[in-house]
């Protein structure tokens, strides 16, 4: 067993985490031209393109909760009780800024400077760079405790800060002076905000007032009122139309006409929570806003009378889920059911094939009209559903029991919509409830149990009643915890609080066998394809059916809490159950042995593993995310040994959010010319690198003279018109024409002995200048013959570095054409030229060792796998 855990699976990611309760920060990229949405997400924060909504960075983790976010062009700054953190590129922490001794609860990126605001009164202006503090203000929280605070446009080094006693004060933080205290309007201040007008700011009451005031005349233009409370957050359009956002902590949102003075349009329950924030894009008629319920929210406004639509959507579960399980078979996606009431499935591919299946119960829409609230049409939580997919094309193929509810609902996955039937027992008990669903494997019927200890038949197709189990219309004389039924509709079997395991004939409904357990059963799993029946007792034990034989083949003992669920492997070798012990087990079934087995943080409520075995899913309490773990055997191989009966588990860490491959990240500008790759000149001293100039540079060197006999012009080239011409001069009052002096020419044939500068003056000469070049290397050209030897060392430098391959070779064939004569009247250019061929020949021989490697190895495999 690994020190870090288990031996099965490792953490691989986490779905359904958007956001939470602190209001979002916005960036905008120049470089990329794009928008970026952050959102805090517990310890760590989280970063989006407004576009598509994918998510392209994830911070790394804080040590304790995120309270507030802001950014600027190149920072997010952070804030966890006392201590406030710069990220760089969206993940690293670069800065650290400690000096609060209250939770930090307001940040404003201002220029060079960063300024944050504690409950304790407290209000420090930091240098960016350093981390050192500029400037500390005290305020007494009991006549002016900040809430709000904001930079006005154009007043520069001011900012202005709004408190919960209800007044305003414009401070100057470069020389620490207070300019100005407004009165204010008798509420405390929740929000100030920056209106597209010089001077006017929005101001948010803790009454629901909207103001407008002009701070240079200390002047209320107008004001509005909200009657849903508090304001959350405010934010101006600056695309052209006057509309002012106003948020609300019952998650409505408010739009105002500033012309006209009244209000234009209203989004009720566009968050299921408080409005955390709501931004208008620069320049666009885009909104952003994200709440509490776990979602962030782009609206469009192209409506007509000024109204928005929904645009795009990142939502998880706003309560914590209770129930998961795979749908289909391809391991894809997975639904979860949460306490918020909600359906919703994940896909473990994209978040953009994430679906919601909603929760409002469609039968009391019709209700509305008399008054009913939005909660009271909502569903409460659903407590277990099954899913089929044979024939979800059909008609509905997910059934769910919901918490104090005796009629079970349908849902359509392929519409994303409640289906059309409530299935509800005809004659049934006063206050029973649904428990237990099972849908048969062909899709055309569900079994129901319910608290009275029915057991009843549907059809899925219909919605008609089929029938119940048992005499007296009751299978069991206690509440009914699970239900099954086998591949060929040939059984159903049910368990009970009557500690009793039933075999029912499904078409004929006569009970053929019962068999007692030990204790009272808890749930019940069957993997229908080998026919083992799985069932966890009240006793913190597992018990092992044959379905066939109708005997306990496996007893499971180990956990010490209960057994909240269990699933099994694809091939049933496996069966893994979670508990409130905060253990996850893996089971095998041939050995009858436990063989992994790990700790995790918090106590995991549900758990699937998908039918290709890839990956397990898991819910935790007090978690709304779900918790992905990647299966180590498919990967390689993994050695599973029985674990002792007093094995102590390893505490494994939960898996976080990654980023998809498919997004961008987002990197300031500075960072990214940092970032880019310098690919090496040469990778190793045994390798070989051709140049990366095209084949017409270099592969006709040897053929310029039938070029040049073939492109010869047909008449000859007329003379261009007189045109003045001019000298080079030196600068100077006196005009002198500029000649070059002995010492230039000297360190013109000195440079020539270097290799790095002549071979980049010759790759960028075309193959007629660089046959020129050549020829003015010889005595006759104007050269000398100690540039020719010079020319062979360059050469002879380029072979033992190993770079420009192919031009070394080009260059050598056509200096030789040219010269070779000259060259072979001279002692010393022959034996250099010697030492060069010695060169060639090695380097050739290990070239030519090389692929006749490749070429042997080749062509083994060719005739092996004939």
């Amino acid at each position: 067993m690994p020190a870090g855990g288990s031996s099965l699976f490792s953490g691989f990611r986490v779905l359904g985490l958007y956001s939470n309760h602190v209001p979002h920060a916005l960036r905008y990229h120049l470089k990329h031209r794009e928008s970026y949405v952050v959102t805090a997400v517990g310890r760590s924060f989280h970063t989006f393109n407004v576009n598509r909504l994918g998510i392209v960075a994830v911070s790394n983790s804080l040590p304790d909760e995120i309270t507030c976010l802001a950014a600027d062009r190149m920072l997010v700054f952070a804030a966890t009780g006392r201590l406030i953190s710069a990220f760089a590129r969206n993940k690293e922490v670069v800065m650290h800024y400690n000096g609060h001794e209250q939770e930090v609860r307001l940040l404003l990126p201002l220029g060079d400077q960063l300024i944050s605001a504690d409950s304790g009164g407290d209000v420090i202006v930091w240098d960016v760079q350093s981390g050192e503090v500029y400037l500390r203000l005290h305020f007494d929280p009991s006549t002016f405790d900040v809430l709000a605070m904001m930079h006005p446009s154009t007043y520069l080094n001011k900012v202005l800060l709004g408190s919960s006693q209800g007044a305003l004060q414009l401070w100057n933080i470069k020389t620490s002076k207070l300019l100005f205290t407004f009165a204010g309007w008798s509420a405390g201040v929740t929000v100030l905000q920056q209106s597209p007008a010089v001077d006017v700011v929005g101001v948010g009451t803790a009454t629901g007032r909207i103001i407008i005031h002009n701070i240079r005349l200390d002047e209320t233009l107008m004001s509005f009122t909200q009657d849903w409370g508090p304001i959350t957050s405010l934010s101006f359009r600056t695309d052209g139309p006057p509309i002012v956002a106003s948020g609300s902590p019952q998650g409505h949102i408010a739009f105002w006409d500033l012309e006209r003075h009244q209000l234009v349009t209203q989004h009720r329950h566009a968050h299921r929570t408080s409005i955390a924030g709501a931004t208008f894009l620069q320049g666009e008629p885009i909104l952003v806003t994200n709440g509490a319920d776990n979602a962030i929210k782009v609206w469009i406004f192209d409506q007509e009378g000024g109204g928005a639509r929904l645009l795009r959507i990142r939502q998880g579960h706003s309560a914590p889920p209770t129930t998961i399980h795979h749908h289909g078979n391809d391991g894809k996606n997975i639904l979860s059911a949460g306490q918020d009431g909600t359906l919703q499935s994940f896909s473990t591919v994209h978040e953009r094939f994430n679906k919601n299946l909603g929760s409002v119960n469609k039968k009391k829409e019709k209700k509305k009209k008399k008054g009913l609230t939005y909660e009271e049409l909502r569903l409460p939580a659903i407590t277990a559903f099954s899913s089929s997919v044979t024939r979800q094309s059909d008609w509905d193929g997910i059934v769910a029991c919901h918490r104090d509810r005796l009629a079970t609902t349908t849902w359509n996955y392929q519409r994303c919509t409640m289906g059309a039937h409530h299935l509800q027992p005809p004659g049934s008990r006063r206050g029973a409830i649904a428990t237990a669903v099972d849908i048969t494997s062909c899709g055309n019927f569900v079994v129901i149990g319910s608290s009275c200890g029915r057991v009843d038949v549907y059809n899925l197709q219909s919605g008609l009643h089929r029938g119940c189990y048992g005499d007296d219309e009751k299978a069991h004389n206690g509440v009914v915890r699970g239900i099954a039924t086998d591949t060929l509709n040939q059984l159903t079997l049910t368990t009970g609080s009557d500690w009793l395991l039933k075999f029912w004939r499904f078409k004929s409904k006569k009970l053929e066998e019962e068999m007692k357990l030990n204790a009272a059963p808890a749930s019940m799993k069957l993997h229908r394809e080998s026919g083992m029946l799985a069932l966890a007792l009240d006793d913190f034990t597992l018990v092992v059916v044959d379905i066939e034989t109708r005997r306990v083949v496996r007893k499971f003992a180990g956990h010490h809490g209960n057994i909240n669920d269990m699933t099994f492997s694809p091939d049933g070798r496996w069966l893994v159950t979670v508990a409130m012990d905060c253990t996850i087990r893996v089971w095998d079934l041939p050995s009858g042995s436990l063989v992994d087995c790990f700790l995790v943080a918090t106590a995991p409520v549900s758990v699937s593993l998908s039918p290709t075995g890839d990956f397990l899913a898991t819910t935790h309490v007090d978690s709304l995310g779900l918790y992905l773990w990647t299966n180590k055997s498919l990967c390689g191989p993994v050695g599973l040994r029985p674990l002792p009966a007093d094995y102590q588990p390893v505490v494994e860490t939960l898996p976080g959010v990654t980023v998809e491959e498919t997004e961008q990240e987002v990197n300031s500008e500075e960072e990214e010319e940092e970032d880019v790759y310098q690919s090496a000149e040469q990778l190793g001293a045994e390798l070989v690198t051709l140049s990366l100039l095209p084949e017409s540079r270099w592969k006709s060197l040897l053929h310029l003279d039938e070029i040049k006999k073939r492109n010869k012009p047909v008449a000859a080239p007329a003379a261009p018109a007189a045109a003045p011409f001019f000298l080079p001069t030196v600068p100077g009052l006196t005009p002198r024409f500029a000649t070059q002096t002995q010492t230039e020419h000297e360190t013109q044939i000195n440079t020539l002995s270097a290799v790095d500068q002549p071979l980049r003056l010759l790759k960028d000469c075309g193959p007629a200048a660089l046959s020129v070049e050549l020829n003015s290397l010889a005595p006759e050209g104007g050269g000398a013959r100690e540039l020719l030897l010079v020319f062979i060392q360059m050469i002879d430098s380029m072979l033992a570095s190993g770079r420009d391959f192919d031009l070394a070779h080009a260059y050598l064939a056509l200096f030789l054409k040219l010269h070779l004569r000259s060259l072979s009247q001279d002692a010393t250019a022959m034996e250099a030229l010697n030492h060069l061929l010695s060169r060639l020949e090695k380097g050739w021989a290990e070239l030519q060792a090389s692929f006749d490697q490749s070429l042997c190895l080749l062509s083994y495999a060719k005739s092996a796998l004939l």
